[in-house]
């Protein structure tokens, strides 16, 4: 066998098993609310002084487990059983929360009280208990208030990398902040703007890497292209629709429910997928294929948004961690393109070139259409 044709024939193995790495991470990513991953609480905070509101989400079946209740508790999928569970368990509930999310004012802590019963909301597709507290601060306020959370850490062993995104209106401060185990305290007053900035920088990326499917989509745009031209096009569009759809979404503007977002979202990346295995667009992503990648593209900027789900509708002064958060998504997918797509491209310079496209494209139609059926069964 001749040097080029054992380069062409590794160079296929090679592409045959990083399409079977790739079909084997979206089939692990899949459901994508699966605990063994990870969660965000979101916790909005709210007062003045001695007077402090707090309003949790945080989903449902994790919270009833850490709670150590029956499974009659966290199995529970209909609503309406939800809530009755909710009111039967409320001590527990309440006593897990109060123990793990915690408002001091000056050097004093701040004693809690459960306001009323919890409520259940629907998040994309994955059901949270939402739980109100009251804190009566009796500190002298120096320092102003501090809010911490140890809510669903490592040692519970039913997620890791537990997250807490605070949105505060406290004394006149308004602000945002991302809680993590290793660095689990917010001290407003002294948040700042560049910190907070960083924090939803690196949300945005973290979100971008850990939804699989939002990355597999770009690499099927990336399989497509031929040329750094068209990449560079592609990557465009796709950018600047979901930016679009992001702000909108996260402002209040238009509101779409994940029951939709999510399938459209799997149907998109076969559809891109399936374009590159026919190949009929010699000139890359050209023709009909650059407003398909448009179409799509604003569909996951719903989809991006929905790792924020903001409350404070329209407003602007959360508009600092929208954008970093949507610069976080996009430096991400640069580096994703400028990492891919040279290897793509010394790929397709071997005699192997052709069954390059196949290799990588039909792990991802599969899972693709595994991921589409389970997000619409669960609405049949």
């Amino acid at each position: 066998m001749s040097r080029r044709r054992r380069l062409s024939a590794a160079v296929l193995a090679f592409a045959f098993f990083l399409g079977g790495l790739l079909g084997g991470l979206m089939v692990s990513a899949a459901p994508a609310s699966a605990h063994d991953v990870t969660t965000k609480a979101h916790a909005t905070v709210t007062g003045t002084g001695a007077d402090v509101r707090v309003v949790l989400d945080l989903e449902y079946d994790l919270l009833m487990k850490s709670a150590w209740l029956y499974a009659e508790a966290y199995d529970a999928k209909e609503r309406a059983e939800q809530l009755r569970q909710l009111r039967k368990n409320h001590a527990a509930v309440a006593d897990y929360v109060t123990r793990r999310f915690a408002v001091a004012y000056g050097d004093a802590p701040c004693a809690p009280t459960s306001v009323g019963d919890a409520d259940v909301r629907d998040r994309d597709g994955v059901a949270f208990a939402v739980v109100t507290l009251a804190y009566r601060c009796a500190g002298d306020g120096g320092g102003g208030h501090t809010v911490s959370s140890a809510l669903f850490p490592d040692a519970e062993s039913f997620v890791h990398s537990t997250q807490t995104i605070v949105r505060y209106t406290l004394d006149g401060t308004t602000g945002s902040a991302v809680l993590t185990a290793g660095n689990p305290t917010l001290r407003v007053g002294e948040h700042r703007a560049s910190h907070q900035a960083g924090e939803f920088f690196l949300l945005g990326a973290e979100h971008l890497l850990s939804g699989l499917d939002h990355v597999f989509f770009l690499l099927a745009l990336i399989i497509g292209a031929r040329r750094p031209r068209d990449v560079v096009v592609a990557a465009s569009a796709f950018t600047a629709a979901h930016s679009i759809t992001f702000l909108m979404a996260a402002l209040g503007i238009v509101d779409v429910p994940a029951e939709i977002v999510e399938p459209i979202i799997a149907v998109s990346i076969i559809v891109v997928a399936v374009a590159n295995l026919l190949g009929r667009d010699e000139d890359g992503l050209g023709g009909w294929r650059l407003p398909i990648v448009f179409a799509f593209g604003l569909v996951h900027g719903l989809g991006f948004a929905s790792a924020l789900d903001i409350e404070e509708k329209g407003s602007w002064g959360l508009l600092l961690s929208l954008l970093c958060f949507n610069a976080g998504i996009e430096v991400t997918q640069l580096l994703i393109i400028a990492v891919l797509f040279p290897l793509l491209a010394l790929l397709r310079r071997t005699s192997a070139a052709r069954w390059v496209t196949a290799a990588m494209s039909v792990p991802i139609v599969a899972v693709s259409l595994y991921w589409c059926v389970d997000r619409i069964a669960p609405q049949l």
